[in-house]
C-alpha cells in the first residue's frame, strides 16, 4: 500500500504521517497547558507561570499553522478526477499507461473538454477564470442542462508546453467534475449547427452514412444495428418505443424494420440534447428510406472485356441471387464459413446500405459477377468478397477490395479485417495487395487477416484493371 490514499470524486487526499504530527503536536499543547493550569492554582508564582503558559500554547498554534500551509490538502498532480484521455493512456511504454506529452512542444493543440458544474451563478465563470489562469483560450461553448446540474462542453485552444493533464487539473480545482478531455483536430472548428446540417445532408444523401454520422456527432461511441428479424433466424431485438429510450451512457432508438439502433459511449453519460440531436438524425434517415448515390465506374480487364462497378443495395437483390446460384458450392463456402444451401438468405442483410456499403461488378450485359461488402461491426470494420468461379483470378476481387478499403479510410476506420479460410489464397493475396500493415490471426482453419488503415492505401482505387476508366 502506497502512503497516499487516493479520494475519488475530487475530494481531498490525506497523508497518515502528516496526521500523526498535528495530532502530536495538539496532545502536547493540551499537556502543557494541563501543567502550567495546575502550577498557577497551586504555585506562589502564578501570574508568570500564566504567561509562560500563553507564550507556549501561542508558539504550539504558530508551529500548527505554518505546518498546515506547508503541507496543504490540495489534490495532488496526478488526481483531477477526469477521465482519462486517449492520449495519457497511449503515452507509457509498450501499451502501458502514462503522463500525457505533446508531440508540439512549441505549437497550441486543440482539446475538447467536457465537465459537470452546479447550476448556480458564476460556476461558468469559475472555469472560465480557471482556464484563463492557465493560457488556455475557450473557442467554442455548448451547455447541456441537466436536472441537478450542467454539463458544459469546451472546444479549447492551449500553448502547446501545457500537458494535457493540467487543463482538467485547474478545472477540478474551480468546481468541475465528472470531467473528460481529450485531442481535437481542426474539423471540430466548425460550429455545431453547421456541422449538424452537413452530416444531416450526407445521411440523405446515403443511407450508409448514419452511423459514421452519429460517431461524428457524439464522438467516440460504439453503434450497432440490429435487425428486427436476424438474417441467421432467431429472436430479434427488444422493440423500442417511437421515442427512443436513454439509459445513462447507453441510447436505443427505432430502426426501420422492427429494428434498433443501440448507442453506447463507455464513461461518458449522453445528455438529454445529445439523445435529442442523435434521434433527429435516426428519424431522417427513418423517414428517407433505403438509398445509395448513383455513379458507376467502367473499367477494363486486361483480356479487353469491360466491367462496371457501382454501389448496389436490396433493389439488386435478384442479380445477386442469381450470382449466388452460379457460385459452386467451393466458393460460397470460402465466403461463408458454413452450409451453403441457404446463403442466399444473408443477402437481404448484406445488400441493405443500413448495414455497411456494397460494390458489385457486373458485365456489359447487366450481369452481376462479384461483389464486395464493407461492414460496421460497432468499433471495426469488415470486408468481404465473393467473385463468380468463371471471373476468378482477373483482378476484380482486388479492385473491390481496394475502393472498399479507400471508402473505410474516408470514413476514418482505424482498420478492417477479413475473415476466411486458410486455403482462400486469393483473399490473402488481395489483402496483401494492399500494401498496409496486416495482422494474421489463425484459429480451427479459420483466418481473420486485420490491415492497419493509419497509413492510406498503397493502391488506388481507380483503373487497376486495364487502360481505360470513366465514370457515368
Amino acid at each position: 500500500m502506497s502512503d497516499v490514499t487516493r479520494a475519488r470524486h475530487g475530494r481531498p487526499v490525506h497523508h497518515w504521517r502528516r496526521d500523526l504530527v498535528e495530532l502530536a503536536a495538539l496532545f502536547t499543547a493540551v499537556a502543557v497547558a494541563d501543567g502550567m493550569a495546575n502550577l498557577v492554582g497551586h504555585g506562589p508564582d502564578g501570574p508568570a507561570l500564566l504567561m509562560i503558559s500563553a507564550l507556549a500554547l501561542a508558539a504550539t498554534a504558530g508551529f500548527h499553522t505554518w505546518w498546515a500551509r506547508r503541507h496543504g490538502h490540495a489534490p495532488p498532480a496526478d488526481d483531477t478526477g477526469a477521465r482519462p484521455t486517449a492520449e495519457t493512456r497511449s503515452a507509457g511504454p509498450a501499451g502501458q499507461p502514462g503522463t500525457a506529452t505533446n508531440d508540439m512542444a512549441g505549437a497550441a493543440a486543440l482539446w475538447r473538454m467536457r465537465t459537470t458544474v452546479k447550476d448556480e451563478p458564476g460556476s461558468l465563470a469559475a472555469l472560465c477564470v480557471a482556464l484563463a489562469g492557465q493560457g488556455v483560450d475557450i473557442l467554442s461553448l455548448q451547455t447541456h442542462p441537466l436536472a441537478d446540474g450542467t454539463v458544459d462542453e469546451f472546444l479549447l485552444r492551449a500553448p502547446g508546453g501545457l500537458a494535457g493533464a493540467e487543463i482538467p487539473r485547474a478545472v477540478s480545482l474551480a468546481g468541475g467534475v465528472s470531467t473528460w478531455i481529450e485531442r481535437a483536430d481542426a474539423h471540430d472548428l466548425v460550429d455545431v449547427p453547421t456541422r449538424v446540417l452537413g452530416l444531416a445532408t450526407r445521411t440523405a444523401l446515403d443511407a450508409a452514412e448514419l452511423p459514421l454520422a452519429l460517431r461524428k456527432l457524439l464522438g467516440r461511441c460504439t453503434i450497432r444495428s440490429l435487425p428486427g428479424t436476424p438474417a441467421g433466424g432467431g429472436r430479434g431485438p427488444q422493440p423500442v418505443p417511437v421515442e427512443g429510450v436513454l439509459e445513462d451512457t447507453v441510447m436505443r432508438l427505432r430502426a426501420p424494420e422492427d429494428g434498433v439502433l443501440v448507442v453506447e459511449r463507455p464513461y461518458l453519460p449522453f445528455t438529454p440534447t445529445e439523445f435529442a440531436r442523435a434521434r433527429a438524425l435516426v428519424e431522417l434517415d427513418n423517414r428517407l428510406g433505403p438509398r445509395i448515390p448513383r455513379g458507376q465506374d467502367v473499367l477494363t480487364l486486361p483480356e479487353g472485356n469491360d466491367i462496371t462497378v457501382r454501389r448496389v443495395d436490396t433493389g439488386d437483390l435478384a442479380a445477386a441471387k442469381a450470382m449466388h446460384e452460379r457460385c459452386s458450392p467451393r466458393t460460397l463456402g470460402m465466403r461463408y464459413h458454413g452450409p451453403v444451401g441457404d446463403a442466399g438468405r444473408y443477402l437481404n442483410h448484406l445488400l441493405s446500405p443500413r448495414f455497411g456499403r456494397t460494390l458489385a461488378a457486373q458485365t456489359a450485359t447487366g450481369r452481376i459477377v462479384g461483389l464486395g461488402h464493407l461492414l460496421w461491426d460497432g468499433d471495426e470494420t469488415e470486408v468481404a468478397l465473393l467473385i463468380e468461379d468463371d471471373w476468378q483470378q482477373r483482378g476484380i476481387g482486388a479492385e473491390l477490395l481496394g475502393r472498399l478499403v479507400a471508402m473505410a479510410v474516408d470514413a476514418g476506420c482505424a482498420s478492417v479485417y477479413a475473415v476466411t479460410q486458410a486455403s482462400n489464397t486469393g483473399m490473402v493475396a488481395a489483402m496483401r495487395g494492399l500494401g498496409l500493415p496486416l495482422d494474421y490471426q489463425i484459429e480451427e482453419g479459420t483466418l481473420v487477416i486485420t490491415a492497419r488503415l493509419d497509413v492510406a492505401p498503397t493502391v488506388p482505387h481507380g483503373a487497376r484493371l486495364g487502360e481505360k476508366s470513366h465514370r457515368d
